[in-house]
């Protein structure tokens, strides 16, 4: 059965379709949009009528390729910006209307309920004891705690994300050493004081993990993540864009990205393995298990 997630974050739109197959998902299209609604509820926190317009058509044509591919259902959830902004109700209303399917605002728990079971039963080998995922989305990040057998413990959602102080401390390109030096200072102290459990093994999920992946490889630590700190400082954007393949929008804003995982791997005491899959993932995985729920055949995925 093909199912579709549409995903509106701060930073992007995004849609995956995706099916069973031997025991994984097998992804048949994806398309982003880069839509930053941070930028555009910053004044008095509403998304401006222009840009509920710009998400509304963007979803519509993601929800039509979806339809095309075959798609058999379709689930369009929104994070962040929308779950915070005041006309949020009221934004997830008009794109509805445009697209022809119901938008789910998505609570911090469900959210990361999701990004727990998309992360962890797509990384491909089997995954015991206790796990932690961490996302990092353009307005918030998330830590999820718990088990592959027991499924989220615990959680903890943090109203900071990569494209929200990416605009307000970088200006610079490159970024500047006193800008990077002051994006660090800046998340240290907002993360000050917070304590978390140490889990067994850590995943990173989100735009900003899975851009790292080709920068630094696949496990992000201290080393490498400064490793891709000093990338992304020493040349112009549209330059590492072009030598990684990567959208100059996405590489303006990982420099945050960076140093808030850097954060995160802190607290969890683990280095970050880059996960294959998140949110989209997780939101298939539920289309998937409820429809074994209302008749169908249960779906089981080696993790």
């Amino acid at each position: 059965m093909l199912c579709a997630a549409v995903d509106i974050g701060s930073n992007t739109t995004r849609v995956l379709v995706a099916e069973p197959q031997e025991g994984q998902l097998r992804k048949v299209m994806e398309q982003r949009a880069y839509t930053r609604i941070d930028r555009s509820s910053k004044r008095k926190n509403r998304i401006k009528a222009e840009k509920i317009a710009e998400l509304a058509d963007v979803v519509t044509t993601q929800v039509r390729l979806a339809e095309e591919v075959g798609a058999e259902a379709i689930r369009i959830v929104a994070t962040a910006a929308i779950r915070e902004a005041k006309n949020g109700e009221e934004v997830a209303k008009e794109i509805a209307a445009s697209a022809g399917g119901p938008v789910e605002i998505l609570s911090e728990e469900e959210e990361g309920r999701l990004a727990f079971l998309g992360a962890t039963k797509t990384l491909g080998h089997p995954v015991e004891g206790d796990v932690g995922v961490v996302d990092v989305g353009g307005g918030s990040s998330e830590i999820v705690l718990g088990t592959v057998a027991e499924g989220v413990r615990a959680m903890r959602s943090f109203k900071i994300g990569s494209g929200a102080i990416a605009e307000e401390f970088l200006t610079n390109d490159p970024p500047s050493a006193s800008e990077i030096r002051a994006l660090r200072d800046y998340i240290g102290e907002f993360f000050d004081g917070v304590e978390v459990e140490q889990p067994d093994q850590a995943v990173a999920v989100g735009g900003s993990a899975t851009s790292l992946r080709t920068l630094v490889g696949a496990v992000l630590e201290y080393e490498t993540l400064e490793r891709a700190v000093r990338v992304l400082a020493s040349d112009p954007i549209a330059d590492v864009a072009k030598r990684f393949e990567l959208d100059p929008r996405r590489v303006a804003i990982l420099p945050a990205g960076v140093l808030i995982l850097e954060k995160l791997s802190e607290l969890l005491g683990r280095p970050l393995q880059i996960g294959k899959g998140g949110l989209r993932e997780g939101v298939i995985l539920d289309l998937l298990n409820n429809g074994a729920s209302d008749g169908g055949a249960a779906i089981t995925l080696a993790a």
